[in-house]
């Protein structure tokens, strides 16, 4: 496959990739080092074509907050970081059961207000 790299004046860099028979396509390595790919993508479908970049590991999100917390209370060294495995490890059950908590509650129409009392009335 011959090297079909072009650059805009914005500085947008294309390259023409082909995709297997599997619809497989590969990444080319200087895109996937520089825009940090691991081991999963996120693939977004657009009006304007298809978005592929790297899944964002929302468990980061917590870990400033968990480290801040864990050495706010005096947590340092080895300590701190069994600390951070533990808690970081109870992140991500704690996140699915709200979520199903959440579901639940939505499909039993609990809490449920009439659109009137919600917007007030149109009298």
């Amino acid at each position: 496959m011959q090297q079909n790299i072009t650059r805009n004046d914005m500085g947008t860099e294309r390259k023409i990739i082909s995709i297997s028979t599997k619809r497989q396509l590969t990444i080319p390595q200087k895109y996937y080092d520089a825009l940090g790919f691991d081991n999963e993508a996120e693939c977004i479908l657009r009006e304007e074509g298809l978005l592929i970049r790297p899944l964002q590991n929302s468990d980061s999100k917590f870990s400033e907050q968990i480290l801040a917390d864990l050495i706010s209370q005096g947590f340092e060294g080895a300590e701190l970081l069994a600390k951070f495995k533990e808690y970081s490890k109870a992140v991500r059950p704690a996140v699915r059961k709200m979520l199903e908590e959440a579901d639940t509650f939505v499909q039993s129409g609990a809490g449920k207000i009439p659109r009137d009392q919600l917007f007030g009335s149109e009298a």
